[in-house]
This record gives C-alpha cells, structure tokens and sequence, in this order.
C-alpha cells in the first residue's frame, strides 16, 4: 500500500510538470511554423491517446513514465512532402530552434515562480529566527552567538524565516571558510545589528553528513521545554531490553548532562549502533544503563538511531517573542518569488560544481525513487509542502534541462547558438558523436542516482 500511494504520490506531482514541460516545447514549435508529429508524455510503447483531425499531432500516454517527448517534423528523420518541408524543424532559423528548445525549461522556471508566489502569498504563522538553542561545539558554538537574538541575515543576504536561515547555510555544503551571521537583539534597532563570523570546515560533509543545515551549524529555533521523563516504552525497542523503565528521569548520556527530552533524542539520533551511557534517577536514585539505538533509515535514507522511548504527551505552548506571521502582498509575494528561485537555481548549478570538484560527494546525488518518497511525504504533512516541493522539482528540472549536455535541451541549444555563429549547422557526424556522448553521461548520472536511491533503502 505505501509503495502504491507513493507512486501515486510521485505522479500527481511529476506528471503535471513532465506535461508543461513538454507543452513549452509544443506551444512554441507551434507559434513558430513548425509541424508537431507527437507530443507525448512517457516513452516507449504507446498506452492510449488520440490524434488530431485538424493537426495531425499524435496526442498519447506512453509505458515508461520517466519524461516526455515532443516529435516534430524533421527531415533528418524521414523524407518530408515538398509542400510541408517548410514545417520542417531543421528548416528554421537558428533563433526559432533555441526558441523551442529552451521553452520548456523556461515553462519550468515559470512553474516554480507561480508555485512560490501562491505560497508567499498565503498566511502562515512561524517560528520567529530567534536563536533558540546553540549547540556545544558546533560553529555557532565557537562564533558565540548569542541566544534569544534574531537573525536578520546570512553572508549579507536578508532572511525572514528559518526556511530561509536553512537554504542559505545549505547552499555552504561542502565549504571551509567563515560563514556570516547577523544578529540583532530585542533592544536593538536593525541598524545596530551585530555580525558574527563562524568557521566551518568541510561543512555539512563527513560526521555531519546526513545532518540538516541548522543541526550542522549548531544554531536551532525555540523548542519546548520537555522535561526527559520516559512516559511510553516500546515492547520491541532497546530502551526497554535494557531495563529502562517507564518514569525514570534521564540525567545524563555519556558523561554529557541533559535536561530536556529534545536534546535527549537528538543524541540518540546521532548516535545509530553506538553503545551510550545513561543515567537515570529512579526513585530518586540514580542507575546506571548501557542501550545501544537501533539504526534506523528515514525517507531520505538517512540513518538515525531509536531506543523506543517516548515521553508524555502535553500541550506545547509557543511564547508570543517566538512567534511570527508571515505574508505578502501579490506585488512583494512576485518579488520573493523571483528571488527565491534565483536563489535556489544557484545553489543547485554550486552543488553540481561541488560534486564534480570532490567538494561534497556524490552520494548526495538523488534519483527517482527519493523524488517519489519526498513526494509521498510532502503529502503527508500538508498542502503547502506539496506546492513546495513541486515547485523545488520544477525548478531543478529546469536547471538539469539547460545543462550544455547533449541530448538535453541545453546541449541542443549550444549546437543552434554555434549554428547561428557559423552560418550553417554543426556536421551530423559531429552532432552524433556530440548526442553519444551525452548519452553515455546521462545513463552514468542516472545509474549513479539510483544506486544513491537503493542504497538508502538498505
């Protein structure tokens, strides 16, 4: 059943973006002269369609739903009528080839633009970016950033939410070098704002990796006060095979002492197979256990640990300091829109350039199958998350498309901007070793990105 609603998941999401994707391609071939053969969602066998009267076009779903494909007109691919070799794609002026090529891509960036206007538009009530929680040893630890002030920017960027704080840090994967907090306190006007530097070295990347930008960096939101008194035990989990027991109060893990449940399991989350010492009050004296936390994989296949304890549930009160609420007009939401996706296609295109440099590894590469899965979770949690991530995929399947790779459609785009140059196009011989290769590249990504995919179910 989770397989199912997770390939439900993945359709409803991708589908509509393959589609557009693919009708940029066919709109604009269409406003430009050129004669659509088929415009398909899918590859391989045909499934069901139908073919225009008035066009010609043949409109079908085919077997293998990883893309689409706009066939048209061509005479490179087969002998063309006289009388419609006008139509003929190859017979264009080397503008109208770039032109088709690079709308649907642009469609793509047009999808995450409208995405994120209808999300920045829509009211919705945060966490402030006031610094909750730093963490001891982490680089916000070392910049001794002040907890309780707000941060109002990163390396000079303004940021209003902790969604922000996180794609900022984020875009600092793999890097050694100073990042730049500003803070600003309660009393203080903005004005008046303080700037910290925090080192970070190979950030995100070795015993971090896996990690999310904020726990990497040491600097957390607000988060309740949850006094770390075990409420539940799992009958299978390791908590309750090494003898803790429901009331005991935890004091301390390794030596380090704890006095909130939050910092409780992020230690055990941290720490997948690895024996830990916990002391316990129980009946006010204190007892000493070894438990192991079972490894465990979330959707992304990351590993964490869990003992199965749990606490009590209680009402969770945010304060009012800690609470924001966010929302733009359509003007302002437009602009944010904008900006976000500039943002976010730079850190994409940076985070190529750092697996190939060996910054960051490959193994961060992802493929289909954790697509579906974030898919699958962003339908989990709400509307917004769906929207979301349909609008981050839009966006990274833009940038992936416009890669100077041959056989996508940035690849396409350089042989029509050097045929434009030239006068004439490249050799067909050239443009075929051209497409091989890029062929080859692209099946290596793909595996590679599978393979990412099955090793984090296992």
């Amino acid at each position: 059943m989770t397989f199912l609603l997770t390939l439900l998941a993945a359709i409803f999401v991708l589908g509509p973006l393959i589609a557009l994707h693919e009708w940029g391609h066919y709109i604009v071939a269409r406003l430009c002269g050129v004669k659509v053969l088929t415009y398909s969602i899918g590859f391989g066998p045909k499934l069901t369609g139908w073919t225009s009267k008035k066009t010609g076009t043949d409109y079908r779903l085919s077997m293998l739903p990883f893309g689409g494909y706009v066939k048209m007109l061509d005479e490179r691919e087969g002998e063309v009528a006289e009388d419609e070799q006008h139509l003929a794609f190859n017979r264009q002026h080397p503008l109208k080839k770039i032109a088709i090529v690079a709308a649907g891509p642009i469609m793509n960036f047009v999808i995450a633009i409208a995405l994120f206007w209808v999300l920045f538009m829509t009211p919705s009530e945060q966490l402030a970016t006031k610094v909750g929680q730093v963490l001891p040893e982490s680089p916000a630890a070392m910049a001794q950033l002040p907890v309780g002030d707000k941060i109002v920017a990163i390396d000079g960027h303004d940021v209003q939410t902790w969604e922000g704080v996180n794609y900022r840090l984020a875009g600092r994967m793999g890097e050694t070098d100073n990042i730049s907090i500003t803070l600003q306190s309660s009393e203080q006007e903005a004005a008046t704002a303080k700037t910290y530097q925090a080192p970070v070295t190979n950030f995100m990347q070795g015993d971090a990796q896996g990690k999310d930008a904020l726990t990497s960096f040491g600097m957390l939101p607000w988060q309740p006060q949850i006094a770390p008194v075990v409420g539940e035990l799992s009958a299978d989990g390791a908590a309750i095979r090494q003898g803790l027991e429901v009331g005991d109060r935890i004091t301390a893990i390794n030596d380090t002492a704890v006095t909130d449940w939050i910092s409780v399991t992020r230690i055990i989350r941290d720490n997948p197979e690895v024996l830990l010492d916990f002391t316990v009050l129980r009946d006010n004296k204190p007892v000493q256990l070894q438990i192991m936390p079972q490894g465990k994989k979330d959707n992304l296949g990351n590993t964490y640990g869990q003992i199965g304890a749990m606490v009590e549930q209680s009402e969770i009160v945010i304060p009012d300091e800690y609470k924001t609420t966010v929302v733009y007009g359509p003007g302002e939401a437009l602009i944010k829109s904008f900006e976000k996706t500039e943002q976010l296609a730079v850190m994409t295109v940076s985070s190529m350039g750092k697996m190939l440099s060996g910054m960051i590894g490959l193994d961060n590469l992802s493929g289909p199958i954790t697509i579906a899965k974030v898919a699958k979770q962003s339908f989990d949690i709400s509307w917004e998350m769906v929207l979301s991530t349909a609008g981050l995929i839009s966006l990274s399947l833009a940038v992936l498309n416009l890669l100077p790779i041959p056989v996508l459609d940035g690849g396409h785009i350089v042989y029509y901007v050097i045929e434009l140059i030239r006068g004439k196009p490249l050799s067909e011989r050239v443009q075929i070793v051209g497409l091989n290769i890029g062929l080859l590249l692209l099946l290596s990504f793909m595996v590679l990105a599978i393979g990412n995919d099955i090793s984090r179910l296992f």
